[in-house]
């Protein structure tokens, strides 16, 4: 998965003009650094649940895909009500960007001050209505649905600008996901690392038997 960062941040900076609702350009960003490269210290990964719990379970999973979209519609609510909610494992959420889309997504979540608070929330939301974000044929549209989804969970029309608009934000959060993903040989989603080891998607049934394994019960 090694790569330059250039193509996806390039295509993902957004122009957009001070009353503008939709990106009225695409900018370039003219950086060919690898990934090592690339400070990251700005980008933190999103976590719900016990942060000391003995299992971690680290889900890679792209905005745009929809298996990802019906494992949160299906296996994720029981997992949450099972696991997470009840403190028995640390549950982090990282993003894949397999397209410019995704990553506009993931800069959605990412905005505003204390991100972390709605973060899952405003996940939620993009993966229930991927179908319809998602699958629009023009970019315009597709940044307009994803900034409604942000002014619903109560981010400002200014705030969803500045994001766009950061450039060094985007590259390290492409950064992020390259390092990542290639440290955790991650090449499709959703994938999960659960103490370490490499899972693909499964059934729920099977999910919480390996958790259970990995809990001693």
């Amino acid at each position: 998965m090694k790569r330059t960062l250039t193509a996806l941040v390039a295509l993902a900076m957004l122009s957009i003009g001070a009353m503008a609702t939709a990106p009225q350009t695409m900018g370039i960003v003219a950086h060919a650094q690898e990934a090592a490269d690339i400070d990251t210290s700005m980008v933190q990964d999103m976590a719900i649940g016990n942060p000391d719990a003995n299992v971690t379970v680290i889900e890679y999973a792209s905005f745009t895909c929809p298996h990802c979209a019906s494992f949160h519609a299906t296996t994720f609510k029981d997992l949450k009500a099972d696991y997470i909610d009840t403190g028995k494992i640390n549950f982090i959420h990282r993003e894949v960007y397999f397209d410019r889309f995704g990553l506009w997504a993931g800069i959605m979540a990412r905005c505003g001050e204390n991100a972390e608070n709605r973060y899952f929330g405003i996940a939620d939301i993009i993966y229930e209505q991927q179908g319809v974000w998602a699958r629009q044929d023009d970019p315009n549209d597709i940044v307009a649905s994803l900034r409604n989804i942000g002014k619903t969970a109560g981010l400002s029309d200014g705030e969803l600008d500045a994001c766009f608009q950061d450039a060094d934000k985007a590259q390290a959060l492409y950064a992020f996901f390259v390092k990542n993903s290639e440290a955790d040989n991650v090449t499709g989603t959703p994938s999960f690392i659960i103490n370490g080891e490499k899972y693909s998607n499964m059934p729920y049934d099977e999910l919480k038997q390996v958790l259970d394994a990995a809990l001693g019960s």
